[in-house]
C-alpha cells in the first residue's frame, strides 16, 4: 500500500547532473547551517492507509466539545449549512482575479451586491470589495485621511483592538506619519489628518462621538452591532466581516471593508465593482475607478494592496441573503440579550462589570484572571479573554443559550 512516488532515484540523478549537482544536499550548500533544520526524527515509513488511522487517532485526543465566550474580534457566529455548500461551488473557489468581466460577471456581481449591502449597513455611500482584515482597513483609512487632508499627523483611540494597532503602526512607521493615542475622545484636533475609534470598542463599551468637521473621523465598526445600533456619523467606516457568515477558523482568513462618503471616491484603497449596461442593454459588471498599483504608476496609487477577499466577501453577501433583515435584527437581539443576561448574573454572583453601554461584549473584574478562566476550562468552557491578572473580556452571541450561562454561573 506504498503511494505513487513523482522522483524515482534514476530521475533525481538525471535532474542533478542537468544542473551539474551531485547530489541534494549539494543545492542547499549556500543556505548557513544555522538556518538549515537537523535531521527530522520520523518514524520509519508506513502506507497512506496508515497514516490516516494514526491521525485519526491522535485527533481523537482533542477536545472539541468547549463552550465559546470568546470574542475581541472573532466571535463563533450561527453560519446557515448553504453558505458553505454556495461558495465552495468551483465558480466561485477556483477564482482569481476578475480582470476579464466578460468571464468573471458571477464573481463580480458579488463584489457590487457586498459593496451594496456594506452601504446599507454603515449608511455611507461607497463600499469597497473588501479588504484583507479589519487591520488593514484600518491602516489603509489612515493612509486615506492623510491623502485627503495633506496631513500627517493621526489619532487613534487606545481603546481600539490591539491587533489592529500593531497594524497602524507598522503602516504608519513605513510612511513616515506621527501616529499619536488617546484615552478621551479630543475636543481639537484640527491639526491631524484623522481621529480614529471604534464601537463598540476593544472592550465592549459602545462609544458615541462629536463629529466637529474639523478633521476627518474613521470609525471601525462590528457589522452585526449595526443590526440593533444604528451606524456612527463619520467620514470614512471600516471593520471586519468575520461576524457574517465567517467561521472562527483558530482566526481566519477574515476581510475587512472601507466604506466612505462619495467625495472620497477616488482614494479609496482596493477594488471596486461597478454595474452598468452591455452592447444588448443588459446589466454587467466590471471592475471601476481601478487607482491600485496595479492599473497605475505606484506613485500615484491608492494602494498597493492589490487583491481582496473575494471568496469571503461571497460568505458575506450570502449571509445577509439568507438571513434577510428580520434574521439579522434577530441574531443580533438574542447576542445582545445573552451578554446582557450573562453580566446581570455576574454581578449577582459579585463580580463587577466595568461596562455602562455594551451590545454583546464586556469586562469583567474578577479576583484572579488565571483562577477564574482555568475553573471555566475545567468545565468545558472558554470562558473569555485574559486582559490583565484581574480583568477579562467576556463575548456572547445568538450561539449562546441559558443552558451555557448557567453552566458559567456554576463554575465560577
Amino acid at each position: 500500500m506504498k503511494n505513487f512516488l513523482v522522483h524515482s532515484d534514476e530521475i533525481k540523478r538525471e535532474m542533478l547532473s542537468e544542473i551539474n549537482v551531485n547530489t541534494i544536499e549539494d543545492l542547499f550548500k549556500q543556505v548557513p547551517k544555522s538556518a538549515q533544520m537537523g535531521e527530522l526524527k520520523l518514524d520509519n515509513p508506513i502506507s497512506e492507509m496508515e497514516v490516516q488511522r494514526k491521525i485519526k487517532s491522535l485527533a481523537k485526543k482533542n477536545n472539541t466539545e468547549y463552550i465559546s465566550f470568546l470574542g475581541g474580534g472573532v466571535y463563533n457566529k450561527f453560519i446557515p449549512a448553504c453558505i458553505s455548500q454556495v461558495a465552495n461551488r468551483f465558480e466561485f473557489l477556483t477564482a482569481y482575479t476578475p480582470y476579464q468581466p466578460e468571464i468573471s460577471q458571477g464573481t463580480l456581481q458579488v463584489m457590487y451586491e457586498f459593496q451594496t449591502m456594506i452601504c446599507r449597513l454603515t449608511g455611507m455611500d461607497i463600499s469597497n470589495a473588501t479588504m484583507y482584515d479589519a487591520g488593514s482597513a484600518c491602516a489603509e483609512a489612515v493612509l486615506m485621511a492623510v491623502r485627503i487632508s495633506k496631513k500627517n499627523k493621526v489619532l487613534v483611540s487606545e481603546n481600539l483592538n490591539p491587533e489592529y494597532k500593531k497594524v497602524i503602526k507598522t503602516y504608519c512607521w513605513a510612511n513616515d506619519i506621527e501616529l499619536e493615542f488617546f484615552d478621551e475622545f479630543p475636543q481639537f484636533c484640527a491639526d491631524y489628518a484623522c481621529v480614529l475609534v471604534q464601537t463598540p470598542d476593544y472592550y465592549g463599551e459602545i462609544r458615541k462621538f462629536e463629529h466637529s468637521g474639523e478633521t476627518l473621523l474613521v470609525v471601525c465598526v462590528d457589522l452585526s452591532s449595526l443590526s440593533v445600533i444604528e451606524p456612527p456619523e463619520a467620514d470614512i467606516i471600516t471593520g471586519d466581516v468575520q461576524t457574517l457568515g465567517i467561521p472562527m477558523n483558530f482566526g481566519g482568513p477574515h476581510a475587512g471593508f472601507i466604506a466612505c462618503k462619495e467625495k472620497y471616491l477616488r482614494q479609496i484603497p482596493g477594488r471596486l465593482a461597478g454595474r452598468t449596461l452591455d452592447a444588448d442593454g443588459q446589466p454587467a459588471y466590471c471592475l471601476t475607478i481601478q487607482t491600485r498599483e496595479q492599473h497605475i504608476k505606484r506613485e500615484k496609487a491608492t494602494s498597493n494592496i492589490c487583491s481582496n477577499q473575494a471568496l469571503i466577501g461571497l460568505c458575506a453577501t450570502l449571509y445577509l441573503t439568507v438571513m434577510g433583515e428580520d434574521g439579522f435584527k434577530q441574531a443580533g437581539y438574542l447576542s445582545a440579550k445573552t451578554a446582557h443576561s450573562l453580566s446581570e448574573k455576574l454581578e449577582k454572583k459579585g463580580f463587577k462589570t466595568l461596562n455602562k453601554n455594551f451590545y454583546n461584549e464586556f469586562t469583567v473584574e474578577v479576583p484572579d484572571s488565571d483562577e477564574f478562566l482555568a475553573k471555566l476550562k475545567d468545565n468545558n468552557i472558554l470562558g473569555g479573554i485574559k486582559l490583565d491578572k484581574t480583568h477579562i473580556l467576556v463575548a456572547c452571541t445568538e450561539m449562546t443559550t441559558e443552558t451555557d450561562i448557567e453552566q458559567y454561573i456554576k463554575s465560577v
